[in-house]
C-alpha cells in the first residue's frame, strides 16, 4: 500500500548560522530551546541573510521527520501536509523533499511568505526562533480535498508535529478522531517546552487520540509542571507514566511515551489500562565519538523518523528505539536535519 504514513507540521526553512553566546544574550534566547518568535526578534532574520556561513536547509520538524521517514521507508510510503507561500522557499522546500522522495500537498497562501526558522548554532547547542508566516495558516479543510482525504484513508500511521497545536488543533483532532475510529496508529511529538507551557489546551484536547508521545526530557519536564503532575520535574519515568495513564479513545491500543535524554537512556512506557500495569524500559544510546558530531540540530527529528519509520514496518517498540537511535547517529554527523547519500540502511540492533 502506497503512502502508509501521513505526516503534519510546519513547513519552514531554516537559515542556520553559528553565533556565539553574545548574539544569544542580544534577544534574549535560550540554548537548547524553540520559540516562535516575537517583534525583538523579527531583526534576526535580516541579520543572517548577510552572514557568510549560513545554510539553507529545508526544516520545519514534522517535515524533517517525514523526510527522514521516507529515507528509511520505501518509495511513495510518505506525504507530508502543511501551508507554505508562493514563493522561491517553498520550491527549495520541494526540491529538498524532492530528494528523499517524501511527497508534499502543500496548502498554498498566495499573499504569504513562507515560514523561516533561525537555526543558531552555539558549538553542539541549537536555539530554534521561528517565524511562521505561511505555516500559521494552515487550514483543516485543505485534508477535506477529495484528493487528500483518500491519502488520509489510505494510511495506517499518522504523526504530528507538536508546533502543529499552535496553527490548526482541529486538523490534528480530525486526523486523531480517524485514527482512532479505525485503530490506525496516532504519534505525536510534544516538539517543544513552550507547547505544553502556553497551548496546553489544544494539547489537552488532541492527547486522547494519541498512541505514541515522544518527547525529550525538558519537554516531559515543562509537561509535569504546567499539569501540576506532583511528579518531580526530573523523574522522566514518573512523568512518562502519568502521561501514559491519561485517558484514551481507542483502548484497543495501549499508550507508549517515549521521552529521549540526549546522552542518557531512552525511557519507554506502556500502560496497560485493563490490568493497570506500567511497562518500563530504558535504551542506551548509541555511542559516538565527540569528533563526528557535526551539528545536533534535528536530531530529535531523526530519532523520529526512524521510530515512526520502523511502527510502519511493524518492528517492536525495542528497535523503533535502536533505528531511532541509529536514525539521529547519522543525522548529527550531517549540516542540518539530513541525512547522507548515497542513502544508508539501517545495519540492524545496537
Amino acid at each position: 500500500m502506497s503512502y502508509q504514513l501521513v505526516a503534519l507540521g510546519n513547513p519552514l526553512l531554516d537559515l542556520q548560522v553559528n553565533v556565539d553566546a553574545e548574539y544569544l544574550k542580544k534577544y534574549d534566547l535560550k540554548s537548547d530551546d524553540a520559540i516562535l518568535a516575537e517583534e525583538k526578534h523579527l531583526p534576526i532574520y535580516d541579520e543572517l541573510i548577510k552572514k557568510d556561513d549560513l545554510v539553507l536547509v529545508a526544516g520545519g520538524a514534522a517535515q524533517n521527520t517525514a523526510r527522514g521517514a521516507q529515507y528509511i521507508l520505501p518509495a511513495k510510503s510518505v506525504v507530508y501536509f502543511g501551508s507554505v507561500g508562493n514563493d522561491v522557499y517553498a520550491k527549495k522546500l520541494n526540491e529538498a523533499n524532492a530528494k528523499y522522495g517524501l511527497r508534499t500537498e502543500y496548502q498554498i497562501q498566495p499573499d504569504i511568505e513562507t515560514g523561516k526558522c533561525a537555526a543558531l548554532i552555539n558549538g553542539v547547542h541549537r536555539s530554534l526562533v521561528t517565524d511562521l508566516a505561511a505555516a500559521n495558516h494552515f487550514k483543516a479543510a485543505h485534508l477535506d480535498k477529495p484528493e487528500n482525504w483518500k491519502l488520509v484513508e489510505n494510511a495506517t500511521h499518522y504523526y504530528i508535529g507538536g508546533f502543529h497545536l499552535t496553527v490548526s488543533p482541529e486538523a490534528i483532532v480530525k486526523l486523531g478522531k480517524h485514527a482512532a475510529e479505525n485503530n490506525k496508529v496516532f504519534t505525536l511529538n510534544f516538539s517543544a517546552p513552550f507547547i505544553a507551557q502556553f497551548f496546553k489546551d489544544p494539547l489537552d484536547e488532541a492527547l486522547p487520540y494519541v498512541d505514541y508521545v515522544i518527547a525529550n526530557e525538558s519537554e516531559a519536564a515543562a509537561y509535569a509542571e504546567s499539569h501540576d503532575l506532583g511528579v518531580d520535574a526530573k523523574d522522566v519515568v514518573g512523568i512518562a507514566k502519568a502521561v501514559a495513564k491519561l485517558p484514551k479513545v481507542n483502548s484497543k491500543r495501549p499508550r507508549t511515551v517515549v521521552f529521549t535524554q540526549g546522552l542518557d537512556p531512552t525511557v519507554v512506557v506502556k500502560y496497560n489500562a485493563e490490568t493497570e500495569d506500567y511497562e518500563v524500559k530504558a535504551y542506551k544510546v548509541r555511542e559516538l565519538a565527540a569528533e563526528q558530531v557535526v551539528d545536533t540540530n534535528g536530531a530529535g527529528d531523526a530519532f523520529a523518523a526512524g521510530f515512526v519509520a520502523s511502527l510502519v514496518e511493524g518492528k517492536t517498540d525495542a528497535e523503533a528505539v535502536d533505528v531511532g537511535q541509529w536514525a539521529a547517529s547519522l543525522s548529527i554527523q550531517q549540516v542540518g536535519p539530513t541525512f547522507p547519500f548515497p542513502k544508508q540502511t539501517y545495519p540492524g540492533t545496537n
